[in-house]
């Protein structure tokens, strides 16, 4: 295991700069996840420090090493592809061998590390079956197999899941991070899905355009995002952002032009009781919770969370009303206020 550190880290594409001067620490054993629309660099700064892209300016730390000039194969860094790059004429047992074997690693020593692979990704069963004969989720165990039998210092991956079906990617979730536990390692871990970042990191780095957003636990994000881009790109659905001229009987702190209100923290109450008016647009039952969409005129659309069913009906007035201390108050610049 070891420490990895981006220290100014920039990449340029010709004239366009798509990292632009990211400082980053992360700690030895953690599990961090880059998250971020697309286009945002996420995966290009992945590839960075795996080695893949050259970083244009700034140094990446490997340890108490600068690796910032090392090729890929001196890192010592595995990287788990959205692919599973297998190859499919050979045995799963000879796949997860298959970087020993190239290294010119005696076949007693590959074996013995297979086996142990195999132990913690419950391959025991497939060791003998080609990649044809196993399922989306299987085949990524084989290529995350292939990786820890290298004992890299870290694990990198690049949206791994994106190709599964709902149900395996709940499966391989549970996986990826029962391996974690296992493992203890440094884990880097790219994905366009904010409940694999919610449920997965240790820490979350939020990128914009190729700078840092925000890097914080996902309680920390979700509870207290720093901007206006945070509050609104972590959080399904997402929070409720308006102008505060919208909402003048809400009392915002001094120089407030948005006000931010997660839906969970929105309550339906009678047309009089509440601080903003609204109408009912759309009720979406989903069990457990039922997501009401209400029409609030200056303040546009707004969604509530509320557990289990409700008895209101399209076209129904209300009204809204919350706790102060779950108020979001954003500034000019899209900056979080002190409430």
């Amino acid at each position: 295991m070891a420490s990895i550190e981006l220290i100014g880290a920039e990449k340029w594409f010709g004239d366009v700069q798509v990292i632009k001067g990211v400082d980053l620490a992360i700690e030895e054993g953690e599990f961090i996840i880059f998250v971020g629309p697309s286009g945002c660099g996420k995966s290009t700064l992945l590839r960075m420090i795996a080695g893949l892209e050259e970083t244009s300016r700034g140094q990446i730390m490997v340890g108490d090493r600068d690796a910032t000039a090392e090729p890929p194969s001196k890192r010592g860094l595995a990287m788990v592809f959205q692919s599973y790059a297998l190859y499919p004429h050979l045995s799963v047992r000879e796949n997860v061998g298959f970087p020993l074997k190239a290294a010119g690693v005696e076949a007693a020593q590959i074996e013995a590390k297979v086996q142990e692979a195999a132990r913690t990704l419950k391959l025991h069963d497939y060791l003998d079956r080609r990649p044809k004969d196993l399922s989306g989720g299987q085949r990524q165990r084989v290529a995350i197999g292939r990786s820890i039998v290298r004992d890299p210092t870290a694990f990198l991956f690049d949206e791994p899941l994106s190709n599964l079906d709902a149900a395996l990617r709940v499966e391989m979730r549970y996986e990826i991070a029962k391996l974690h536990q296992a493992l203890k390692a440094t884990m880097i871990y790219v994905t366009h899905d904010q409940i694999e970042a919610m449920t997965l990191a240790d820490r979350i780095v939020v990128l914009d355009a190729g700078r840092i957003a925000q890097v914080g636990t996902p309680r920390e994000l979700y509870e207290r995002p720093e901007n206006l881009f945070v509050a609104q790109f972590i959080g399904s659905p997402k929070m409720n952002v308006f102008p505060a001229s919208a909402a003048p009987a809400i009392d915002a702190p001094a120089g407030t032009t948005h006000i931010g209100l997660r839906p969970e923290d929105l309550r339906i109450v009678a047309p009089e009781a509440g601080a903003l008016p609204g109408t009912v647009d759309v009720l979406e039952y989903l069990g457990a919770d039922t997501f009401v969409i209400l029409d609030c005129a200056d303040a546009g659309q707004i969604t509530v969370r509320v557990v289990g069913d409700v008895s209101l009906v399209p076209g129904q007035s209300v009204a809204l009303e919350f706790d102060r201390p779950s108020l979001h108050a954003f500034d000019t610049s899209g900056q979080s206020l002190p409430v």
